[in-house]
């Protein structure tokens, strides 16, 4: 006996997967675009700073001279009155190697280190805390002034006070404003997610009324992303409706051949009549033709599936004609056809419907039986010819009803190409009887679906 299948584990939420999966890609997205614009506007920022200072060191060297003395002088007053009050944050000085420096009246007491000597006239940028607590930004330039050979060096710098402030305030805008950013993106993200989820919700609802019974189909309209789930969880009902339809009429019918001997074998023993035997045989040999072709078609039903089933025609028929051939070894059976041929049946029913056609015509042929294998369009056609007296055509149409035979003189149950019917027309397939041309006999033409 079969056990229920209990609950399926959940592997957790998809909005929150997808919430997640949203705020960590978010997040990177502006933690690196934040990061890149920070050096952006910081770079700029520096540079401004620094464009001042060097706009006040190329006015100190324009307006300096050599006086009689052979020091610098300078012919303007520097107009940045900062320059003037000690410790102001804002200081110049004039300096060469082995003579004392004329600084700001700023720097007061201090100096700015003359350090290493360069060796071009360019402008030199850097940072230096030689002043301790006060962080400098300082910008220099080796200058040679008319008139005398001495290589001067003109020096301005600033406190970085004011820059870092402002470099600060920047980066606090900043993260403000990417937090906020962040955050609403967020809230989209999340708002995307339970709108979009919501005909998931809608379908739990739906399959929740057909559990229920106030429905048997998912009818609400959806989007078209989530339409074709819909649609084959339709499909797949319909389908398991039809399945469940079948087999109540499977077993009605079982139940209604099996009514008939078993009424006669009754009869029989009631009456004590002198050849219950031999009526026990009979209609018992009735009643296993019958449960044998609804053990084939139940078989066939439960095995179908279209979309998995698989099977090469060729090894098929190649198995087919070696158990013919053993059974009637007068008969020459020939096939003809590509060998690479597939159809979506099952490698069992197709070997049944194979056998089911072939020994039919080895038994009621005249000796030949020839198959033919071909592709027609989305089937593959199987032609089994014989060299017999053939089936009119009249009699085409009710030779496929369970039980008839034509020919009582041979063994038989008389369900042989009902079986090929049933199970063919249960893979969408069909079964049709032609007379053959070349045989003069019966042609018998099935077509199956092809697995490309």
């Amino acid at each position: 006996m079969a056990e229920e299948a209990g609950p399926t584990r959940a592997t957790g939420s998809l909005a929150r997967r997808m919430i997640l999966i949203a705020a960590v890609w978010i997040t990177l997205l502006l933690a690196g675009g934040g990061f890149a614009l920070d050096r952006v506007l910081s770079t700029a920022i520096t540079r401004n700073f620094d464009d001042q200072l060097e706009y006040v060191l190329t006015a100190l060297i324009v307006s300096a001279e050599i006086g009689p003395d052979g020091e610098v002088v300078f012919t303007r007053e520097a107009a940045d009155q900062r320059f003037l009050e000690p410790y102001s944050g804002l200081y110049w000085q004039v300096s060469a190697s082995g003579r004392d420096p004329f600084p700001s009246r700023s720097l007061w007491d201090r100096r700015l280190a003359y350090g290493d000597p360069h060796r071009d006239r360019g402008i030199h940028v850097y940072d230096t805390r030689q002043f301790g607590d006060e962080p400098l930004r300082l910008v220099e330039r080796d200058v040679v002034l008319p008139g005398a050979p001495t290589r001067w060096r003109f020096q301005v710098a600033e406190s970085r006070d004011g820059l870092n402030a402002q470099i600060s305030a920047l980066r606090r805008t900043l993260v403000r404003s990417f937090a906020l950013l962040a955050l609403g993106l967020l809230v989209l993200a999340a708002l995307q997610t339970v709108y979009g989820l919501r005909p998931l919700r809608r379908v739990r609802e739906e399959i929740a009324r057909m559990r229920a019974g106030r429905t048997n189909r998912v009818s609400t309209a959806m989007p078209i992303e989530v339409q074709p789930m819909v649609e084959e969880l339709n499909a797949l009902i319909a389908h398991n409706e039809r399945q469940a339809e079948e087999a109540r009429t499977h077993a009605g019918n079982l139940a209604h051949a099996l009514k008939t001997p078993l009424t006669v074998i009754m009869n029989a023993a009631t009456a004590e009549a002198d050849d219950l035997a031999d009526t026990v045989c009979r209609e018992a040999r009735t009643m296993r033709r019958q449960v044998d072709h609804h053990l084939a078609r139940a078989r066939a039903v439960g095995r179908r599936g279209s979309a998995h089933s698989r099977a090469e025609v060729w090894p098929s028929l190649e198995s087919v004609e070696r158990a013919v051939a053993r059974l009637y070894r007068h008969i020459r059976i020939d096939a003809s056809g590509p060998k690479d041929l597939q159809v979506h049946v099952e490698r069992q029913d197709l070997d049944e419907m194979l056998g089911n056609l072939v020994e039919n015509a080895a038994k009621y042929g005249g000796g030949s039986v020839f198959v033919t294998v071909a592709r027609a369009g989305e089937f593959v056609e199987l032609l089994v010819e014989d060299d017999g007296a053939g089936i009119p055509e009249a009699d085409r149409v009710r030779i496929f009803d369970r039980g008839v035979r034509l020919d009582t003189g041979k063994p038989g149950t008389g369900l042989g190409l009902a079986i090929v019917r049933d199970v063919a027309e249960i893979y969408d397939g069909a079964v049709t009887l032609e007379e053959s041309e070349d045989l003069g006999g019966l042609l018998v033409r099935l077509r199956l679906p092809a697995a490309d």
